[in-house]
């Protein structure tokens, strides 16, 4: 078999159990990485690992509510203990709930805060010293921190007004930490996907879920593949090419 880019290279991906997650773990394991799929549900994880070995490629699963500072850890250890290594991290795990501050929950705002914000945290300042020393040690000379944002960061919308934030954060986190790292052969990202056919619509309430599918009438939605594709390309570069944001929107997307 042709030697391939991420030969020899270990991957994190969090939220790996479905959408835009499980796609990526496929993606970075046909490029020649061995995967560490980390998500709560277990039984999906294993669907996905499936695919992965049915293919021809390694991964391990690790069940975990990254959430809690301690499981985070514990998934980071994991893949260091079980794969030796860990050379690209990628912050996927999120979740979206719209609605306006007059008839949202504050637990719904507290949810989005907790899986976009403070999860990714919990997990990048895990796996960060050894980010570092992947790279110093990788006949790549390289490393990788991708975060998945949102094209409603920097475009915030009515009633998407905490989920904005959590994702215009996730930028100004980023650009901090990429100017930290740089030094360091670490690379730091952000790919900003638009309308994306997945499931996080599925967690809207009926109402609320009218409206979104409203928005995106007439438009033919990214598929997680093609999210996938991005990330994929942005580790693959060589050493001197960072690719540090990406917004990738479908066709006919005109916001």
């Amino acid at each position: 078999m042709a030697e391939q880019p991420l030969d020899g290279a270990v991957a994190l991906v969090t939220g790996a159990s479905s959408g835009i997650g499980a796609a990526t773990a496929r993606r970075l394991a046909r490029e020649g990485a061995a995967v560490a799929l980390v998500a709560r549900r277990g039984d999906r994880l294993d669907r996905v690992a499936r695919d992965i070995t049915g293919s021809g490629g390694h991964s391990i699963t690790v069940a975990a509510d990254i959430t809690e500072p301690e499981r985070a850890e514990h998934a980071v250890q994991q893949t260091l203990d079980r794969l030796g290594r860990l050379d690209v991290l990628v912050n996927n795990a999120g979740i979206r709930l719209l609605g306006s501050a007059l008839h949202t929950t504050v637990a719904e705002w507290d949810r989005m805060v907790s899986l976009n914000v403070a999860a990714l945290l919990h997990v990048t300042h895990a796996a960060v010293p050894h980010l570092i020393y992947a790279a110093s040690t990788s006949p790549r000379e390289v490393a990788d921190l991708v975060n998945v944002g949102s094209a409603a960061g920097p475009a915030a919308w009515p009633g998407s007004s905490v989920y904005s934030l959590t994702k215009s954060g996730l930028n100004a986190f980023a650009e901090s930490i990429r100017r930290e790292l740089a030094a360091d052969g670490v690379r730091v990202s952000v790919v900003e996907p638009g309308a994306v056919d997945t499931e996080l619509m599925d967690h809207l309430n009926e109402i609320t879920q009218d409206a979104a599918r409203r928005q995106v009438a007439g438009i033919e939605p990214l598929r997680p593949d093609d999210v996938a594709d991005a990330i994929g390309y942005i580790v693959t570069r060589e050493r001197r090419i960072a690719v540090n944001q990406m917004t990738v929107r479908p066709g006919d997307q005109s916001w």
